[in-house]
């Protein structure tokens, strides 16, 4: 079995970079004994100009039937001559797979200490598979990796014998992907869709693999036209996994689905030709301006309230100034996704100590949630029956008081914008309601004059000369005088004791 990775660079980001983030050295040819076999790592080619790193797999047919997996599909007995005549040896499959991650598994988890900038950045990409088999042929090939930001699929089907073309093609492609993706992303598409096509493992499929399924296919598989097929070819067909993971993605969408503006809306409305550089999502937008204000207010320790699936989290694991991050959602399911995007298992001790994941209800007093530096309900409040605020509000500014609270909220101004929002509709159907700007500065300033806090407003996204911005944030500010009566350190002293929901809402 054959792959070619290659990249192409310059004096300031040469392609060999490709080393560092394989962690494969070009001059250094590299070889790890498999229990199927020998895999071996070496470089074609290695100049600042062009660089290609090659994976070699070595299969022992003979080591394969020992360990009882010369199987076919999901894991059934091959027929009595199948462990002695079959394409393993040759054609990619899930033993390339999991030779990839185990040769390249820092590469797939998008780490490398050297070149950290260059593993988050897409590059210039070129990925070659000689013989690659593909049950559905060259049109599935293109189905399943068109969507996924390669410029060029192409997918050649391999005749039977050449020397008689009235035999037709083969089940085999050569495959070819061109394209500017993070490698970590490339790899991770390779790692789930060679088994798929190949239709199927060399392994029985056990229930780990949904997980290693929705690790690989984080950031992709949840919005993937042909999800499914995906899903269910690489479960073996195993209809109680596929079930599972199927839901899974679901949870995953769903919880996505809540930026409707960035995705679906804020891209339908820039309209940008492939030569123009794409908008920002207003997710990314959010978050950079949620770390700006926190950077600014000098915050080390944050509560995000309402944490969902953990970007925002993830976004500040990587800024060594905030060094206690706790995430807070009333979702098990929601923390769950979180859980699996933040991968606290592959986290050093001391990173992992950094970050909590936590399940409450907002609207009820916490004392753990006390003594912090800044709290954020982003994308929260819009969430709520308006009867219930007052009931978050206390718990947040009367119980928690942290010294600056960030509020993000929708601007239903702006939401004539959207081309594909429907007149009349809110953004998300879980929202209650979404606020004008008159209306949020209304609300912020009342909450800010009960509980002792000076507010600002941020325009989050472009700020339109009519209708302002598409999202609004406010910023509380714990004045100086209650600033000063505050209790340190997580203290469980609080203003007026613990209240119920019933009682603050009462209030």
């Amino acid at each position: 079995m054959f792959l070619t990775i290659s990249t192409t660079g310059d004096e300031q980001n040469p392609a060999t970079d490709l080393g560092f983030l394989l962690h494969k050295h070009p001059d250094n040819p590299f070889s790890t004994k498999l229990s199927y076999g020998t895999a071996h790592v070496f470089y074609p080619e290695a100049s600042a100009e062009r660089c290609t790193a090659a994976l070699l797999l070595e299969v022992d047919p003979v080591a394969l039937v020992r360990r009882g997996k010369g199987k076919g599909r999901g894991g059934a007995p091959d027929a009595a001559l199948a462990q002695y005549v079959n394409d393993r040896p040759y054609a990619a499959s899930s033993l390339l797979s999991v030779a990839m991650s185990a040769v390249f598994k820092s590469a797939l988890n998008g780490v490398c200490r050297a070149r950290p900038e260059r593993a988050q950045t897409a590059m210039p990409l070129r990925i070659e598979v000689p013989a690659l088999p593909a049950r559905g042929g060259a049109e599935l090939v293109r189905k399943l990796f068109g969507p996924l930001g390669w410029t060029r699929v192409d997918a050649v089907a391999v005749p039977l014998d050449e020397q008689f073309p009235e035999w037709g093609d083969s089940r085999y492609v050569r495959l070819v992907l061109e394209g500017e993706l993070r490698l970590a992303d490339a790899l991770r598409q390779l790692y789930v869709l060679l088994p798929v096509l190949d239709d199927a493992k060399h392994y029985w499929v056990a229930p780990d693999e949904v997980d290693k399924l929705l690790r690989a296919g984080e950031g992709w598989l949840a919005a993937h036209p042909e999800q499914k097929l995906i899903t269910s070819r690489y479960l073996a067909r195993r209809r109680g996994l596929t079930l599972q993971a199927m839901q899974q993605l679901e949870l995953v969408r769903l919880a996505e689905s809540d930026d409707l503006d960035v995705e679906s809306i804020d891209n339908a409305v820039d309209e940008t030709t492939d030569t123009e550089e794409k908008p920002v999502p207003l997710a990314e937008q959010r978050r950079a301006a949620i770390l700006d204000a926190l950077r600014a207010a000098g915050a080390s320790r944050v509560l995000d309230l309402g944490c969902g699936q953990g970007q925002l989290v993830q976004a500040m694991l990587k800024d060594a100034a905030f060094t206690e991050i706790v995430g807070v959602d009333v979702s098990v399911r929601a923390l769950t996704i979180a859980s699996r995007r933040l991968k606290p298992e592959r986290m050093g001790e001391r990173q992992a100590a950094r970050v909590t994941l936590r399940q409450g209800s907002l609207t009820y007093t916490d004392k753990r949630l006390k003594g912090y530096d800044a709290a954020v309900l982003s994308e929260v409040v819009e969430h709520l029956d308006l009867p219930r605020l007052p009931a978050l509000e206390y718990a947040v500014f009367g119980s928690a008081r942290p010294r600056t609270v960030l509020v993000t909220t929708p601007n239903v101004e702006y939401n004539v914008r959207w081309e594909t929002l429907p007149a009349g509709h809110v953004r998300h159907g879980d929202h209650r309601f979404e606020w004008t700007r008159a209306e949020f500065r209304a609300w912020a300033r009342e909450v800010a004059q009960r509980h002792g806090y000076g507010v600002g407003f941020v325009p989050v996204g472009p700020d339109d000369p009519e209708v302002g911005p598409p999202t609004q944030m406010a910023v509380f500010t714990m004045t100086a005088a209650d600033d000063a009566a505050k209790p340190r350190g997580g203290e469980t002293a609080e203003r007026n004791g613990d209240r119920t929901e019933k009682e603050a809402n009462a209030a």
